[in-house]
């Protein structure tokens, strides 16, 4: 009889260090997951934005005057080119009247 109870004991004893160990894992397992996606959300989301905006976007925005100004030279050679067309017909105009 009193190894019965020794067993029920040792067995009510491992049961509660089992439960104590579970929870424990649980605990951990919860947390772990709150930290990894804290952790996904600062790699994927944020790092990228903030690359973005310290490297990334000055050499965009670099960019994008320098294309304006190729444009605006673009439109200026245009124009003289017109201008030009224009005098070599007045040009060919006068000649060939005479």
């Amino acid at each position: 009889m009193d190894s019965d109870n020794n067993r029920l004991e040792e067995t009510y004893r491992l049961v509660k260090e089992n439960n104590r160990m579970l929870r424990s894992m649980r605990r951990n397992a919860f947390w772990g997951g709150i930290i990894k996606f804290i952790l996904y959300i600062v790699i994927f989301v944020a790092l990228p934005l903030w690359l973005y905006m310290t490297y990334l976007a000055p050499i965009v925005e670099s960019m994008t005057k320098t294309m304006e100004q190729i444009q605006g030279t673009g439109a200026q050679a245009q124009a003289q080119f017109s201008s030009f067309q224009e005098i070599l017909k007045q040009f060919q105009d006068r000649f060939s009247t005479q």
